[in-house]
């Protein structure tokens, strides 16, 4: 479960040009309840591709609840507002209202020693306290094991104990999905009860009854109708039939809910209706700085006012094996909540909340996707073009547009121009770091070439095919080959080299062209690339200038 820290750049403010849904989706449909000018623009970002469910509340009146898009491509069910989805690593929210619960209850101190109320930890981190696991100040980094990984109780704890420390705890920031999966296991030997139970008990109740969802696999279940997720690899995610035990993400994900429970549950805590006043006044206020208007929270990011005028918290998950991505701001001045999950790649929640969000918290109109130009000749820009340095793009029709994939390092970075806060020494460094990885350097790469041996045989050879920045990561695409079989996947790893989310296997990156004029192409999202054919050539024009490509054959 990953939880993106990098949302709401300035660079991420960028409005695309509307696309088409997926070619093989049914059209966008909207369910809504929201004045007719948001829908209308909400809408228009169905068509752009999301698919997916927003809820926006001022305190506890609700302003819009819409849905778009499909549920369910197979069965051709469209997302409703009542439709679930799980919240990755907005988790750790409600995890980290559950310690402050447990304070309230003078159960733990901040200050506590993780060894000191969890007994069998023996390892490093037994010295870390409960604010540094709150605040990823641990020394932890990584995880213990993948999402999908059967772990028992007794199996998270020996695992936690066998991981190393990037430093001293209290040193450094390292987002560690294993640091609040100890938050739990802390949670379910001080509460007296089990996690589930504790986290049922006391955090999922929504004041005037009902409760904010549960668990996307296992029980107490998640009540209603899912959302199917769909991969960048064009599969679909994990259903929620995973029979556990649970303990591999316990704690850093795992709960599911709609997007008007995310919504009345985020109201709730701040206003000091989960935990106490002075514990909401605790939670809300930076523990950390993490620099450019940020600051780390319990289980949220605080952002100053640059980003949209006004402060706000925020905490989003996804990146894992569901396919879904969830985001939530609770803006404080104005007690308004804005929660969005999406179920498809193409415009995820946390992508469009980048570019409306400021016009929400403003009161202003939303911007909209932009239109595309007409015409263009499909037909005569498909085909194979060969960079000088080695590299090549396959340029293909589909439906109304171009889809351009790249081969090779050069070329991916041509066709997805880091931004300007990303420089080629980030790239490489990220690149050398997924090599020590995947050559088992590390202790994390032991672990990782067993996990991956085990699962699709012995390792041949590993070359990295390119790095891209999506959605607020460096991701890192190597081609794997075991048994004379390529198998393309992508990591994104932490600074001190742990994996904080990958997929394997996946498609290549590539970008859907639409014509802006002139034999012209842009992308379908925000990437700082502009594209022109003109007779057998291909000029790819980005911030660090142009390169050209000639067509072969």
């Amino acid at each position: 479960m990953k939880r993106y820290v990098t949302i709401l750049t300035a660079a991420a403010l960028l409005v695309p040009a509307a696309c088409t849904e997926d070619d093989n989706g049914p059209p966008p449909r909207s369910a809504s309840a929201c004045p007719r000018e948001l829908d209308a623009a909400l809408g228009a970002w169905a068509g752009a591709g999301f698919s997916g469910s927003v809820a926006v509340a001022t305190g506890e009146r609700f302003d819009c609840l819409a849905a778009y898009g499909s549920a369910d491509d197979a069965t051709a069910t469209s997302n409703k507002p009542e439709t679930v989805f799980d919240i990755g690593s907005v988790t750790k929210a409600f995890t980290a209202a559950a310690v402050y619960h447990l304070l309230d209850d003078r159960r733990l101190a901040l200050d506590d020693r993780a060894g000191a109320l969890l007994p069998d930890l023996r390892g490093p981190v037994r010295e870390a306290t409960v604010r540094q696991l709150l605040l990823h100040t641990s020394g932890l980094h990584g995880t213990h094991a993948n999402d999908s990984e059967p772990l028992s109780r007794e199996a998270a704890i020996a695992r936690i104990d066998e991981l190393d420390l990037a430093g001293k705890p209290g040193e450094r920031y390292l987002y560690s999905n294993a640091g609040y999966t100890l938050l739990a296991l802390i949670i379910d030997k001080v509460s007296g009860t089990n996690y589930r139970d504790y986290m049922v008990s006391h955090i999922l109740p929504l004041p005037g009854g009902g409760r904010a969802g549960g668990f996307w696999s296992g029980q107490p279940a998640a009540p209603g109708p899912r959302a199917v997720g769909y991969m960048e690899g064009g599969g679909t995610g994990a259903r929620g039939d995973f029979a556990g035990p649970y303990w591999a993400f316990e704690g850093n994900g795992g709960l599911a809910m709609t997007m008007k429970d995310l919504a009345t549950w985020t109201h709730a805590l701040f206003t000091g209706k989960v935990v106490s006043a002075g514990s909401a006044a605790a939670i809300a206020k930076p523990g950390r700085d993490l620099g450019e208007g940020r600051g780390e929270a319990p289980g949220w990011v605080a952002f100053d006012a640059s980003r949209f005028g006004v402060p706000f918290l925020a905490t989003a998950g996804g990146g894992g094996d569901i396919g879904h991505n969830a985001v939530v701001v609770w803006l404080p001045g104005q007690r308004r909540t804005i929660a969005m999950a999406s179920n498809k790649p193409k415009l995820s929640a946390e992508r469009l909340l980048e570019t409306i969000g400021p016009a929400l918290a403003k009161g202003e109109p939303l911007p909209t996707p932009s239109a595309r130009a007409g015409g263009g000749d499909l037909a005569s820009a498909a085909g194979t073009y060969k960079l000088g340095t080695g590299g090549s793009f396959q340029v293909a029709v589909r439906a109304d547009h171009l889809t351009a994939t790249p081969t090779g390092t050069d070329a991916v970075a041509a066709l997805f121009p880091p931004p300007a806060d990303v420089s080629t020494e980030d790239l490489r460094h990220h690149e050398n770091q997924v090599r020590e990885l995947l050559a088992g350097k590390t202790k994390e790469g032991r672990k990782e070439v067993e996990a991956l041996e085990s699962d699709i045989g012995p390792l041949d050879s590993v070359s990295v095919a390119g790095t891209v920045v999506a959605d607020g990561e460096l991701r890192t695409y190597v081609t794997i080959t075991t048994g004379g079989r390529p198998i393309l996947g992508w990591y994104a790893l932490d600074e001190a080299g742990g994996v904080g989310a990958a997929e394997l296997p996946t498609d290549a990156p590539s970008l859907d062209l639409v014509p802006s004029g002139g034999g012209s192409y842009r992308p379908d999202r925000p990437v700082p690339v502009t594209i022109a054919f003109a007779g057998r050539r291909m000029t790819l024009t980005g911030p660090a200038g142009a390169v050209t490509a000639e067509r072969t054959g």
